[in-house]
């Protein structure tokens, strides 16, 4: 047992980001300025696109790449069951309607038959969430695309630094947003950026982000001089401070170290936990680099307990877990909405009634790791499960 709780994610603050928080408060301007465009350009250079445009959220992030794409009443936007529920909620934000699909039954990501199946008239996008990390069929979603003559826009919330052959995901002329909320490999508290394809298609999100002025605070009052400025449309109220860039800027430059430590941490679960009643992650393809944010495991039939029983042990024992995620098709409003029956997206909803999540992030330690599997080891033996089956 242990004495302290374990944290599912905990975020890596080190010196440097404080120093930087802490010069923005001195420095008087904490609001979007010079560290949000220096932000920006990092993860440009990262990702190898030179558009890209930090908000405040990554449900922002994709609520502007469907307003930049015209979508609203009327359209349709194909997403998966298996995503946290802001995908579908801000595709219901436009005005437009969340066509929800399942996924692979063995990495939850989106069926891309089922997607491309789901194509209608009205449909405007096919929203692929690269859950947990791992990337979705890049070549099979652009062929899609270029087919069917609809827009991808990706869900990348999981995924800064993953690749698909070779390319990092925000590199395949998409439009493509990331998070950077607390528990993600790289934090900035709060906050998400959206990579554009064109610079006309920047400004626009740049523009949109800050209620539609024509030039954002930082152009207006800074010591460069006023600029009067329009609203050129009615926009929203989405820019990322300065103060949240300052986190960033240090946080990007350790990310690819962060994640071969998540990677580490992720291949000792997989051999440690190899023989109890667990589906693991599904294997990782040469051609793949995973972004390694969570460490999902599905509970098998033969376990003898239930996965909300599972997470009541492990929190008895001072472990914290996740569950990623209770499959949008379950929450009422859209359960009710469209009256889906759960048996009709099966792999999804098999997914959210046995996934649970183990913690992962680049401060845990070998102790913690080892916590995590002796409890589950405890809790999963045998003659225990026979027990609670019986």
């Amino acid at each position: 047992m242990r004495k302290e709780f374990l944290v599912f994610g905990k975020p890596a603050i080190e010196e440097a980001e404080i120093a930087e928080v802490v010069d923005s408060l001195r420095s008087g301007w904490i609001g979007s300025g010079p560290k949000v465009q220096r932000f920006e350009q990092m993860l440009g250079e990262y990702v190898g696109e030179s558009e890209v445009r930090c908000v405040s959220s990554c449900t922002a992030a994709l609520f502007l790449a469907m307003k930049t794409l015209g979508i609203g009443a009327g359209h349709e936007v194909i997403i998966p069951a298996m995503t946290f529920v802001a995908s579908a909620n801000a595709v219901e934000h436009t005005g437009a309607k969340a066509i929800l699909v399942d996924v692979d039954p063995e990495t939850g990501l989106i069926d891309l038959d089922a997607a491309e199946a789901a194509i209608t008239p009205r449909t405007k996008a096919i929203m692929p969430v690269h859950l947990w990390g791992l990337p979705v069929e890049m070549d099979r979603v652009n062929s899609i695309r270029d087919r069917c003559g609809i827009e991808i826009i990706e869900d990348a919330a999981h995924a800064l630094g993953a690749e698909w052959n070779g390319r990092p995901i925000g590199s395949f002329d998409n439009l493509t947003a990331y998070s950077f909320y607390v528990n993600k490999n790289i934090t900035t508290i709060e906050g998400g950026a959206l990579v554009a394809r064109d610079s006309g298609t920047a400004t626009r999100i740049e523009q949109l982000a800050l209620h539609g002025l024509s030039a954002g605070a930082w152009q207006r009052f800074s010591d460069a001089g006023f600029k009067h400025y329009e609203a050129t449309e009615p926009g929203y109220k989405f820019n990322m401070t300065d103060v949240q860039a300052a986190l960033g800027i240090h946080q990007l430059p350790r990310l690819d170290r962060w994640i071969d430590r998540r990677a580490e941490i992720w291949d000792s679960y997989d051999r440690d936990l190899a023989d109890l009643p667990l589906t693991l992650p599904a294997a990782v393809p040469d051609h793949v680099r995973h972004a390694r944010h969570i460490y999902q495991v599905r509970l098998r039939p033969d376990a003898g307990l239930t996965r909300d029983q599972l997470l009541e042990e492990l929190h008895r024992r001072n472990i914290g877990t996740g569950v990623h995620y209770r499959g949008v098709h379950l929450h009422p409003y859209y359960r009710d909405r469209d009256g889906i029956d759960p048996s009709s997206l099966p792999n999804a909803t098999e997914i959210s009634e046995t996934t649970l999540s183990l913690p992962l992030h680049s401060l845990l330690t070998e102790k913690d790791r080892v916590d995590v599997v002796e409890a589950l080891q405890e809790i999963l033996a045998q003659p225990q499960r026979g027990r609670r089956s019986a």
